[in-house]
Order: C-alpha cells, then structure tokens, then sequence
C-alpha cells in the first residue's frame, strides 16, 4: 500500500493527485513557513492544476520518484498549490519567476526563504535537471546565506512594484481616437486567412472579439466586423471544437485552429456561449446559434454538479495519452457510422487535413453548411438532423472510451462567467431553459458562496465552500448578477451586486487611484498585486470598472462612476499600445466617449424585454420599473413604454413603440 502525504486531507483534485507522492507536501498555510522558520529550511511552492498536462509529466518524472523525494524531503518544505483554488499566491509567485526568467507557465516552481521571499523558480524541470537545482540552492542557501537575503530582497521589491498604477495628475480627455489607433495597430496582427492574430499558439479569447464587434459596429468598420466574423467561424469549424460532444478546448497548437490542447476549461467555454450568443445576435448565423446549444448541452451532460453549478474542467489526458478521448481512426469512424459514413467524411474531414499523427483524426469542418447543402441536396433543418444524426453516432460510441478525469470543485468565480453566458444566451435566443439554468447558478452563488457580510468564498466542494474569495469571484460575481438582472427584471440580483461593491469597494480598493487589489486587506502574502491586463478572462480591475460604471447608473451613484473613469484614466495612456491586452478597458472606453444609453421598461415587461434583447445593444443598460433601484422608480405603470436616457443628451420623452426607441440607442 502507497504512503499517502498531508495532501490527503484537502478538496483540490490538484492536490489529491499529489497525495500518493513520496513528497511530503503540504498544502499553503501560514503553519508551512512557520516551520519553515524553525527548520532553517528553503520553501519549494509548486503550482498546478488539474488539467495540465506538464504538471502531470513533471509529476511522474519527479515527483513520483523516491531518489527526487529523498533529497526535497531532506532540505525543503514542500508546498502544493492548485492555482485555480489560490490564484493570489499564482499571481506572486508568477510574477517572481517572470522577473527571473522573463517567461512563466506551469507547472510553476518556486523556491522561497522560509519568509516566503523568493530567490530562485521557474516551470517544468526533468528530472537531472530538477536534482541538481535541488542540490544547488540547498548548497547556497547554507553557506551563502547573505547572498541569498540579498537576492531576495531586490526580487521582493520588484514584485511590489511590478504592476502598480500610477494616479495622472491630469485627467485625460477620453476620446474615439485612442480607440481608433488601438484597433489600427491591432489590425496589423489580424490572420487575415485563418482568423485570431498571425500566430500560435492560438487562444480563443473572447472578450477581444466581444470589443472588436462593439467598436466594427459603432464605427461601421466593415474590415473589423469581417475579422471577428472570420474568427468565429475558423474557431467553431476547427479541432478547437468539439463538433461531437460540444464545447471548446483551451487552445490550438497550431494557426489553422486545427490541433488542440485538448483540456476543456469551464471559463472559456462561459465566455464563448457569452461571444456566441452577441455574434448571432449580428450576423444571424445557424453556426453561432448550434455551438451555444450544444456547449449548453455538453455542460450539462459532463459538467453539471447535482447544485446545478458546474466543475472546473476536464482534462487533456486519458490513459496517459493527450486527446485519446477526442480523436479517431478510419475504422473508428466506419464502425461508428455505418450508412452515414461518407457523408461524415465530408463533414468532418476524414482527410489529409483532419489526420493528426499516428493514423489519428480529429474532427474538424472544411465545408460550410451551404456547400453541404448543396452537394447533397439538404434544406438546412435537414442537414441540421444529418449533422445531430452523425453527432449521436459518434457520441456513443465514444462514451464507451475511458474519460478524461474531470476537476470536480466549483469556482464561485468561473461559475459566475457562467452565469454571464446562460443570460446572454437566453438574450438571444429566449430558451427558457436557459433562464432556469442561469437561475440555478444564481440561487447557488448566493446560497452558499455568499456571506452575511457580503464577502464571498472562492470554492465549494464536498458541500463545504472555502478560500476567501479574491477580486475575481466579486468581479465577475456583480457582472454576472447585473446581466441576469438586465434579462430578467430579478431586482435582488442587482441589490445584491450594489453591496457586493460596496464591499468590494471597502476591503480591495486603493483609495487614491481608485484601482482594486487582487487580494482584501486581510492578505497574508507577500506583496498585494493589482490585476490589470486583459488576458483570457478580462482583468478583474477591468471588470470592476465596467461594473461600476453600470451600477453607478443603475443605483444613481455618481461616485461609483466617477471610480470607473479614474481607473480608466490610470491606463488610459497605454491602452493602444497592445489592443488584445486592454479589449475589456476598450469596451468601458466605448461606452464612456458615446452615448451609453439607460433604458426603462414598464408595462408588460417580460415581452417588452424579450422583444429588446433580441436585438445587438451593447451601449444600453436595462432596467425595469420599481420601488427599490433609483433609475427605475417614478416611472410605474401598465403601459408599455420605453423610458430612455443619456448622460450627454438627458432624458427623452416616453416611447411606446419598439422600432422608434431602437432609432435612438443605435450604434
């Protein structure tokens, strides 16, 4: 029987892969370094997650292996982290190694004094290798042990400095031409072939694209809006995709979107079904409107918890083997399909550019929906059926495959994007299952992930929610909440993300510059970090701007909007020089050089709003008559009317008709 490690007591899947290890881990804690300290020991802080193929590699080459064991038990305390559960102590102890290396990823390995302050990292290590940086800095750290407190000091100072923002002394003049430059210098990227920007590996992404086709259609710009429309589809037909089960993987390896890193992660695949749903909005496209419905549908079918929340991700690997799960042979396919064979083919590219290695293929799409049409005569509800028909197929057969592990916790944080996307695509496509879906999460986040005092909670498993939650879990939290109010006319929703900003406002915010620390004022770590760039889930500084410039409407609160401007001004200056960096700032840029329109609904509201959300108004907030929220009191009524207002142009008189309060918010 395996010896099992203090890792054996936690939650995290991350960990518990761990708890077998000859390593004697244990998870962060304060108590950690305090024998650290008493020890006279280095601290290793190793930083995973559960999907990472690397970590699982290093795993087995290092960390599985009793000679490595011997020598990290001998001269080290060893600290496993699951980044997505401690995404604070990730932030710090990336930036670290950042500095040192000028590159970062994980698996993360960090070497610190038993003080926490690092002095050596970096990411995966073979074995040798790993040995020897072992035996090094255990060599150093006891004979050059001025040397080692003076590294540690400059590198500490760097980390505290890193990403500290500035107050201007002035206030900008926000206007349309930094929005402009912004997306001149970022067309110069576009991969005017295959979508995304002219490089691999290729990320989804999808706030970029949610501000790239907010700025195409607020400045008609045909090339921009053809961009996002290109990409959207290039990602939806590649191996990015899974066209059988439904979801999209973490990324492409490749320019052609065509070989994924196969994991499937619960936030990307919120904000694409977010993406998704606004594009179709747009362009209308059959495509868009069957990767919402069935990544709604693999979610619910892989994904779901029995609170009708949903699990982190999935991994990459099964049976040790990267993508075993999602790829096929040409005698898997034929035993799988019989009859429809040929034309999966056609569909799903049993060629020279579906085949991957190893006589593997991995289903992907060359041909659109109209050219299969009519190559095969189809009306497009019957190629809908054929395409389900070849899906259903291959779906069981596959399930009779060995699945990929799944990381079962849920992140208040990722749920909440969730959240988010089920609105949006209960905006588009007035599914009320998607309504209900939504609700669920929305009951669950204040059931259990919410406190009394309005502070949150990062994680739940186990029917037992820990970790404090960070500026990313009330972030995306109150815009999750806000979205859900806008298409539902739930008044709590949007009371709740008013305090939730306020403590938010209390315990993360820098009172000067008005920007928010990742971590509240209670943080124990070594340096408190802001997030500010966009990457692929948007700053959390950006979403907290975002927000509250909404509820500074919403609630009648002219400070809060008056922090969403200072934060903005404080990158104001650097936000054309890397567009993708800055896409969620470009969307609070948008709505705050035009017209940002606060719109009213009285009467028979649940259709007034349904008829509303069908349309593409990303410059509008919605809220409907009430007693409780400022912008809808006095304005009670059964008549249908649209009450409509802007800061530059101040209040219009009521409309009734739908088509004419539409002429007055257009882009």
């Amino acid at each position: 029987m395996k010896k099992v490690n203090a890792l054996m007591q936690e939650s995290s899947p991350y960990l518990l892969q761990h708890a077998d290890n000859p390593v004697d881990w244990v998870a962060w804690s304060e108590a950690a370094f305090e024998r650290a300290k008493q020890e006279n020991k280095l601290v290793l802080v190793s930083i995973g997650y559960s999907s990472c193929h690397w970590c699982h590699v290093m795993e087995h080459e290092c960390f599985e292996d009793e000679e490595v064991a011997k020598i990290m038990n001998e001269y080290f305390i060893n600290i496993k982290v699951d980044r997505e559960e401690r995404p604070d102590v990730d932030q710090v102890y990336m930036t670290a190694v950042q500095l040192m290396t000028q590159s970062g990823g994980w698996p993360l390995n960090c070497f610190t004094l038993p003080d926490g302050r690092p002095i050596y990292g970096g990411t995966y290590f073979p074995k040798e290798q790993w040995i020897n940086v072992l035996k090094s800095l255990h060599h150093t750290f006891t004979n050059e042990k001025e040397r080692t407190e003076e590294y540690a000091k400059l590198l500490h100072e760097g980390i505290v400095s890193s990403e500290l923002i500035a107050t201007p002394n002035n206030h900008p003049a926000f206007d349309n031409e930094k929005l402009h430059e912004l997306v001149m210098r970022w067309k110069r990227q576009f991969d005017t072939s295959e979508g995304g920007d002219a490089r691999a590996p290729k990320f989804p992404m999808p706030n970029n694209y949610q501000f790239l086709l907010q700025y195409g259609m607020q400045f008609s710009d045909e090339r921009v809006l053809k961009h996002v429309e290109l990409t959207l589809d290039k990602m939806a037909m590649g191996g990015i995709y899974d066209h059988v089960g439904g979801g999209f993987t973490r990324y492409s390896t490749d320019l052609l979107w065509k070989v994924p890193h196969f994991e499937k992660m619960l936030y990307d695949n919120a904000q694409l079904i977010s993406l998704y749903s606004q594009a179709y909005k747009v362009f209308k496209k059959p495509l868009y409107e069957r990767v919402v419905h069935q990544t709604i549908e693999w979610l619910q079918r892989e994904m779901q918890d029995f609170d009708g929340v949903y699990h982190a991700g999935i991994d990459a690997d099964s049976q040790g083997v990267e993508g075993l799960y999602y790829c096929w042979t040409l005698e898997e396919y034929k035993d799988a399909l019989h009859e429809e064979y040929d034309f999966a083919a056609d569909l799903y590219s049993f060629n020279a550019r579906g085949h991957w290695e190893d006589g593997k293929y991995i289903p992907l799409r060359t041909s659109t929906d109209s050219e299969l049409q009519n190559k095969y005569q189809l009306s497009a509800e019957e190629l809908a059926t054929k395409i389900a028909k070849v899906n259903e197929a291959l779906l069981q057969t596959r399930k009779r495959r060995v699945r990929p592990s799944i990381d079962d916790k849920c992140l208040t944080s990722w749920n909440a994007l969730l959240l988010s996307g089920l609105s949006d695509a209960y905006a588009a496509f007035h599914i009320e299952e998607y309504k209900y879906l939504a609700l669920k999460i929305a009951r669950w986040l204040l059931k259990y992930q919410v406190k009394e005092d309005h502070s949150l909670w990062r994680t739940r498993k186990y029917d037992k929610s820990t970790v404090d939650g960070f500026l990313e879990d009330y972030a995306t939290v109150i815009q999750a909440f806000i979205k859900f109010y806008e298409v539902t006319g739930l008044e709590e929703y949007a009371i709740k993300a008013a305090k939730l900003t306020d403590y938010a406002r209390e315990h993360f915010q820098n009172k000067e510059s008005k920007m928010f620390y990742f971590t509240p004022d209670s943080t124990q770590l070594i340096a408190r970090k802001m997030e500010i760039s966009d990457n692929v889930i948007p700053a959390s500084n950006s979403i907290m701007a975002n927000n509250l410039h909404q509820l500074g409407f919403l609630f009648e609160r002219s400070e809060w909007i008056q922090d969403a401007r200072q934060q903005l001004a404080n990158i104001y200056d650097n936000m054309d020089q890397y567009g993708s960096m800055y896409s969620n700032w470009g969307i609070l840029l948008l709505n705050t050089c035009n017209p940002f329109f606060e719109v009213v609904l009285t009467g028979n509201t649940e259709k007034n709003a349904a008829n509303w959300h069908k349309g593409y108004h990303p410059n509008t907030l919605i809220a409907y008559q009430s007693d409780e929220i400022p912008l809808g009191k006095g304005k009670a009524g059964k008549e249908d009317l649209f009450f409509i207002c802007n800061e530059q142009s101040g209040c219009f008189a009521p409309i009734s008709e739908l088509d004419e309060a539409l002429k007055l918010i257009k882009l």
